[in-house]
């Protein structure tokens, strides 16, 4: 049984007559005669009595109406749909990202994307950058958002923006007035992120590249989200070490300060599947990605006093 067959059949019991059904179908009369013919014959069942030079529905005829009718209904609401999902009129984007950049950095590019596509619906799940990787080989994400390199080889990726990682500390710190040396860096008590979380391992990679040996450096508070890391340290919880993106609000309000210590800017990384096509939506907000803002910081030098 074929869709056309369901056409044609549909078609002939709406009209109850072969000829004005082939004409409304743009087909010839033996055509139409033939299909209904072939369903009949491979079920048994004949859809039409014949009386006289008449056609009626039979009892097996109208019952297969109502159903292939449905069947009917439904190709076009299926059909209707692919042309939405096509000419964006709906569809869903759905993304994973790291805490940062998906608290700090997507916020404005889906509100963004939201105003040009407004039947477009974004879902963002915010994890880890192993977490985003399990969310897109499992199909629940199509985009993934993390901080710095991903080996993966079933993913691909590409840097989008980058961001620096900031020390800062309370305006009535020490370190508020002057820039510390190596030996202080280590021996500060830090408020940082959990062990294994991306800026953590930013912070400590970016002070062995100045010369630090970290095995020594000081943790006095491990927390788990930006915000509580920010919070400790304007408490007088000790400096700590996040994306200028989390602290830029603070430092602007004048509750923290920024501390010359140049750590290594990183690229923020767009992650996807290398054997899955994007919908037409995630193509739409890739494409907006090219305007994203990138994050101007000064090139402070780190004054390394012995």
């Amino acid at each position: 049984m074929t869709l056309e067959q369901l056409r044609i059949f549909v078609c002939v019991a709406e009209r109850l007559n072969m000829t004005r059904a082939a004409e409304a179908l743009h087909i010839t009369q033996s055509g139409v005669s033939a299909s209904i013919s072939a369903l009949e014959n491979a079920y048994g069942t004949a859809l039409f009595d014949r009386v006289g030079r008449r056609i009626e529905l039979s009892v097996a005829g109208e019952a297969f109406l109502v159903e292939a009718e449905k069947v009917l209904r439904q190709v076009q609401h299926a059909q209707q749909a692919l042309s939405d999902l096509s000419n964006l009129r709906r569809g869903t984007v759905s993304i994973g990202a790291s805490q940062t950049i998906g608290n700090y950095w997507l916020p404005g590019l889906i509100a963004d994307f939201h105003t040009r596509f407004p039947r477009l619906r974004i879902e963002m799940h915010i994890s880890n950058t192993a977490g985003v990787a399990r969310m897109i080989h499992g199909g629940e994400a199509e985009l993934g958002f993390v901080e710095g390199a991903h080996a993966d080889a079933a993913l691909t990726g590409a840097d989008v923006a980058d961001d620096r990682l900031c020390v800062f500390v309370r305006p009535d710190h020490a370190w508020a007035r002057r820039a510390p040396n190596l030996r202080e860096l280590v021996e500060a008590r830090w408020v940082l992120r959990e062990s294994g979380s991306g800026s953590r391992s930013r912070f400590v990679a970016g002070l062995q590249a100045l010369g630090a040996d970290v095995r020594d450096l000081e943790v006095g508070l491990e927390l788990p989200t930006n915000e509580s890391v920010r919070s400790a340290v304007i408490a007088g919880g000790g400096p700590g070490a996040l994306s200028e993106l989390v602290v830029r609000d603070a430092e602007a309000a004048g509750v923290v300060v920024r501390v010359p210590v140049n750590l290594p800017r990183q690229a923020f990384r767009m992650l996807r599947h290398t054997e899955r096509k994007l919908s037409r939506a995630a193509e739409m907000f890739v494409k907006g990605l090219s305007q994203a803002p990138r994050t101007e910081v000064p090139d402070l030098r780190l004054v390394a006093n012995a």
